[in-house]
């Protein structure tokens, strides 16, 4: 028996005792509908992308007015801030820029501006 199997060994190729794929080439990551660029090709498409980035550069040098972030409210950040805070619990105190505010709100519900009392503080003695 084991001379059979041997012998079925001997006589089979290494190709058909096990069958792997082939190595990936480049072509296998290119886009099917694009071909493989020549060397010239590369380079231009390099050349063009370094001009359109010293065009760009340069705009924004020329008009940075353009390019500057919208200013965000402080007041709207810290209060979007606060309304996703999973950390607050009923009870909790925050400060403000527009005072102390108890959390009346539930764990279990989404917070609302509504949620938040002011604190008196001429009835605290």
């Amino acid at each position: 028996m084991a001379a059979a199997v041997g012998l079925a060994l001997y006589a089979c190729p290494l190709s058909c005792r096990a069958q792997t794929e082939p190595e990936p080439s480049i072509n296998d990551y290119l886009p099917p509908s694009e071909p493989e660029v020549s060397r010239d090709e590369w380079r231009q498409r390099i050349e063009d992308a370094r001009r359109r980035a010293k065009e760009a550069a340069r705009e924004r040098r020329e008009h940075p007015a353009l390019y500057k972030p919208a200013p965000e409210d402080p007041d709207i950040v810290a209060t979007e801030r606060l309304l996703r805070d999973d950390s607050l619990q009923q009870g909790d105190i925050v400060a403000t820029k527009k005072g102390m505010f108890v959390y009346q709100g539930r764990s279990d519900q989404p917070r609302r501006d509504q949620d938040f009392v002011p604190v008196n503080p001429k009835s605290v003695r």
